[in-house]
């Protein structure tokens, strides 16, 4: 196929302000139809992105059982995850999925079985898989720049207004879900290994309604084997900060911006207390480099590195820290290796655009 034809599934924010201005700028992807529940700004959406087809939810099955597209991207709440990517997949149809991926490791479960049975194949959506950044950071960890790396300590809040859904325990809303993953995910590649233990901390505010059901803040810490240890913070009622530092035994990286996709990657490399280097990682559009990259790995039938099992070791740890936090005591974790790390292959250079519609 000369392009990949996406659905989005949810035309939210961040598919607004995201991945739909991304998609135009990859030269392997296109959008062919909008499924939303709110027809009225979909049809602005798919005018202004030249998208020939909207749907409404009650049109999803008919829209995936058609050859009028190849793949979806689904940005609903967390609690629509599954659903809605199995039975894509289901119906052959290859599926890119918002994280976490889903609520429950059995649903990941789930998902990961409906690819391999259709064939179709199931991405979590980490797009700094992608990016050059992160690669890079990862690049001179595993080259040795800063020695054996043993602690990694991270910074992620933001403020999130009422009426998001990501306030809601329905969706399994709150910020361990939403922006704490991108802390551990970063954890889990920077030392190429999975957690044993964790024990965790949140607090529900000072009576601020908007943390009536999830914790405005929370903090982490998790036991790696050979004794690495990584921390982490995250806030949905704070300034807006986003960093990480990696300490080796011969030296430090400091990731400052580290996460968000508005921004370069900033990369300072320290040791002993001197900086040695500092980078900013080249215009990249991230989620325009993960969507060409997940449409070459439709295009050569190659399965991708951040698959439905990289979104699953996510939820078994997210859920293993809301078990720690909610009993005051450590809990062990057993998850297997993964296959597989960010590296240079995962990499695509995919042009920034200010051409988007938000509402």
């Amino acid at each position: 196929m000369d392009k990949v034809r996406y659905a989005v599934v949810g035309a939210g924010w961040i598919s607004q302000i995201a991945f739909m201005p991304a998609v135009a700028q990859t030269g392997n992807s296109r959008i062919t139809a909008i499924v939303s529940g709110n027809a009225e700004a979909a049809g602005k959406l798919a005018a202004f992105h030249d998208v020939p087809e909207v749907v409404g939810y009650d049109g999803y099955d008919a829209l995936l059982a058609s050859d009028r597209i190849d793949a979806v991207y689904i940005a609903l709440p967390n609690s629509m995850h599954a659903d809605y990517t199995i039975r894509a997949l289901k119906a052959g149809k290859h599926a890119l999925v918002e994280k976490p991926l889903a609520l429950t490791q059995a649903e990941c479960q789930a998902m990961i079985d409906a690819s391999a049975a259709s064939g179709a194949l199931l991405m979590t959506a980490y797009r700094l898989h992608h990016e050059p950044g992160t690669v890079e950071v990862l690049d001179r960890i595993r080259r040795g720049d800063i020695g054996d790396p043993r602690v990694f300590s991270s910074v992620f809040g933001i403020q999130t207004a009422a009426g998001n859904h990501r306030l809601r325990a329905e969706h399994w809303g709150g910020p361990l879900q939403d922006i704490g993953v991108y802390c551990l995910n970063a954890a889990r590649h920077v030392f190429g290994d999975e957690p044993v233990e964790v024990s965790a901390m949140g607090s529900n505010g000072d009576n601020d309604p908007r943390f009536s059901e999830v914790a405005e803040s929370v903090a982490v810490t998790l036991r790696f084997p050979r004794g690495r240890l990584a921390q982490f913070v995250v806030s949905f009622g704070t300034d807006e900060q986003d960093s990480y530092t990696v300490m080796g035994t011969k030296g430090t990286l400091i990731v400052d911006p580290a996460f968000r996709f508005e921004s370069h990657i900033g990369l300072r490399h320290r040791a002993e207390g001197v900086e040695q280097s500092a980078f900013t990682a080249p215009d990249c559009d991230h989620f325009g480099a993960q969507t060409a990259y997940f449409s070459d790995c439709i295009q050569s039938g190659t399965g991708p590195e951040n698959d439905g099992g990289e979104g699953l070791a996510d939820v078994a740890i997210l859920r293993a820290i809301e078990a720690a936090m909610q009993s005051g005591t450590t809990h062990s974790i057993a998850q297997p290796p993964r296959p597989g790390h960010p590296d240079r292959t995962t990499i695509r250079d995919v042009p920034r655009t200010d051409r988007r519609l938000v509402f």
